[in-house]
C-alpha cells in the first residue's frame, strides 16, 4: 500500500492527512495557524501536523511517497514559490523547499481551491471526467479547473479566480476591488448581504425572528423563511439564484467542461436551490442545443477535498 500526506493550509487550521492510493484518508491531525506570525514558524507547524498525522496512521514519514500542500494564493507550482498569499500575509516564501528539507520528501504545492478540484476530480463527484471544473460556494467562491486530466493554473498561476468574473458592472465592491464580481453575489456572504437588506426592507419578515433566535444572521434564515412562505425571504432566494445561475452559465460557456462541480454548504439546500438553478442555466448557456451539455453536481468529499487533492499533486503534476 503506498501512502501520501496531503496539508490544507488554511488562515484559521493547518490540517495535514495521510491518504492512501485508494483515496482514503486514515489518519488527520491539525493545529491553530494562528496569523499572523512568521512563515516559517507555520512551516514548521506543518511538518510537525504532518508527522502527527504518520504517527496516527501508525507510519513513518519513511512510507510516505511525496507531500502535497493546498494553500490560498498565488502558488507558483514550478518553482515551489508561495508568491503571494493576502490570507496568510506571504510574500514569496519558499515552501516546498522548506518542507521538503524538513520532511525529507519531495514535496508539490497548488493553491487550495485547485488541490479541492483535483480531489473530486481523482475520488469524487467528478471522478471520470476528462474537463471539469469545481465551483466552491463559502465566505468566497472558490474555482478549480481540470483540463485533459491536468490543473489549470494560467500561464502566472494566478488562473482559475473565478469568483473574481464581474457580472453585474457597477455592482457591489468585491474585496478584490472590482464591482461587481460573482462572488459578491453568490458566496454565502453574499447570501447573507442580500438577506440583510431584505430584512431591513420588509421589518415583517420572519427572518428576524430566525436571526435573533440564533443571534445572527445566516444563508440559511433566506431558504428556511421561504419555505414557510415569507415573501421577502423568497425574493432573496430568487434573486441568489438568477445570480448564481448567470456565473455558473459564464462558466459553462467558457470551458464547456463534462462537469460541473458544486461545493459549499449552502448547497445543502438541495432541490430549493438546484431544480431552479439548474432550468436558468440550461435556457442561458450557449451549448443549449448541443449533443452533450455539461452535468452540474454536487461536490462529495466536502471538507476533505482539499487533503485528498493536496496528497495527489504528485500525480496532477507528472501528468
Amino acid at each position: 500500500m503506498k501512502y501520501y500526506i496531503g496539508i490544507d493550509l488554511g488562515g484559521t487550521n493547518i490540517k495535514a492527512g495521510v491518504v492512501n492510493e485508494n483515496y482514503e484518508i486514515i489518519a488527520k491531525a491539525t493545529c491553530k495557524t494562528n496569523c499572523p506570525r512568521p512563515a516559517d514558524e507555520i512551516m514548521d507547524d506543518m511538518a510537525k501536523v504532518s508527522l502527527e498525522a504518520c504517527e496516527k496512521a501508525g507510519i513513518s514519514i519513511a512510507d510516505v511517497e511525496w507531500v502535497g500542500i493546498g494553500t490560498p494564493g498565488i502558488a507558483n507550482s514550478s518553482t515551489g514559490i508561495l508568491e503571494f498569499s493576502n490570507n496568510l500575509g506571504f510574500v514569496n516564501v519558499p515552501m516546498v523547499e522548506y518542507l521538503s528539507d524538513k520532511l525529507g520528501k519531495p514535496v508539490y504545492i497548488d493553491n487550495d481551491a485547485n488541490a479541492a478540484a483535483y480531489g473530486e476530480y481523482v475520488a469524487g463527484a467528478a471522478k471520470g471526467a476528462t474537463n471539469a471544473v469545481a465551483i466552491t460556494l463559502g465566505t468566497g467562491v472558490g474555482g478549480g479547473i481540470i483540463i485533459e486530466g491536468k490543473i489549470y493554473s494560467g500561464s502566472n498561476f494566478a488562473g482559475a479566480e473565478l469568483g473574481h468574473e464581474v457580472i453585474q458592472v457597477d455592482g457591489p465592491l468585491c474585496s478584490c476591488g472590482r464591482h461587481g464580481c460573482f462572488e459578491v453575489y453568490s458566496s454565502a456572504t453574499g447570501l447573507i448581504r442580500m438577506t440583510k437588506e431584505a430584512m431591513e426592507e420588509d421589518k415583517n419578515s420572519i427572518m428576524w425572528k430566525m436571526a435573533e433566535a440564533d443571534g445572527h444572521v445566516s444563508g440559511r434564515h433566506a431558504f428556511n423563511a421561504m419555505r414557510e412562505g415569507d415573501e421577502a425571504a423568497k425574493k432573496v432566494v430568487d434573486k441568489y439564484i438568477r445570480y448564481l445561475a448567470a456565473g455558473i452559465t459564464n462558466v459553462i460557456n467558457t470551458f464547456q467542461p463534462d462537469i460541473l462541480c458544486l461545493g459549499g454548504g449552502v448547497c445543502n439546500e438541495g432541490d430549493p436551490l438546484l431544480v431552479p438553478m439548474k432550468e436558468l442555466v440550461k435556457k442561458e448557456v450557449y451549448s443549449k442545443n448541443s449533443a452533450k451539455n455539461t452535468e452540474i453536481v454536487i461536490a462529495k468529499l466536502g471538507n476533505d477535498a482539499g487533503l485528498i487533492g493536496a496528497a495527489f499533486l504528485g500525480n496532477a503534476r507528472s501528468k
